[in-house]
């Protein structure tokens, strides 16, 4: 039987497809044998049943592919963030910061709300909320 790309099937068929699998070998079949009856690798097979050995069920359900929608911060975190870093030095909250730093607003987002978030991330959040990187004044 010539092998199928399991992502073109939906995630309910993808789903059901691992439970016949699994439920296969377990009822002693081959994961060679089954693998080559459902058309999908016998690595493939290894991997789902060492997954429902380890986790149960619950590893074979079907799980939302892709990167998560949406952002990190509800609107009024981020509010919250933002009124403090205008309203406070970083010394104020007791951060090992002297200026606002990404690294700073993202530790100060981490202590309050206990979301981690990247560098990048934060930097992205300033820039929306208006905060402009600033050097300092170069004199003799």
């Amino acid at each position: 039987m010539e092998k199928i790309d399991a992502r073109s099937i939906s995630l309910s068929a993808q789903e059901h497809l691992r439970r016949m699998a699994v439920k296969a070998v377990m009822e002693g079949a081959k994961q060679k044998e089954v693998a080559k009856m459902l058309g999908v690798t016998r690595h493939t097979i290894c991997r789902w049943v060492r997954a429902y050995r380890h986790q149960g069920q619950e590893a074979l359900k079907a799980k939302k592919k892709g990167r998560p929608l949406g952002e990190k911060l509800l609107p009024w975190q981020a509010a919250q963030i933002a009124k403090t870093v205008i309203d406070h030095h970083p010394e104020q909250l007791k951060l090992p910061f002297y200026l606002w730093t990404r690294e700073a607003v993202a530790l100060l987002i981490k202590r309050r709300f206990g979301i981690q978030l990247s560098v990048w991330t934060v930097g992205r959040y300033l820039t929306r909320w208006g905060f402009t990187p600033q050097k300092p004044a170069r004199r003799a």
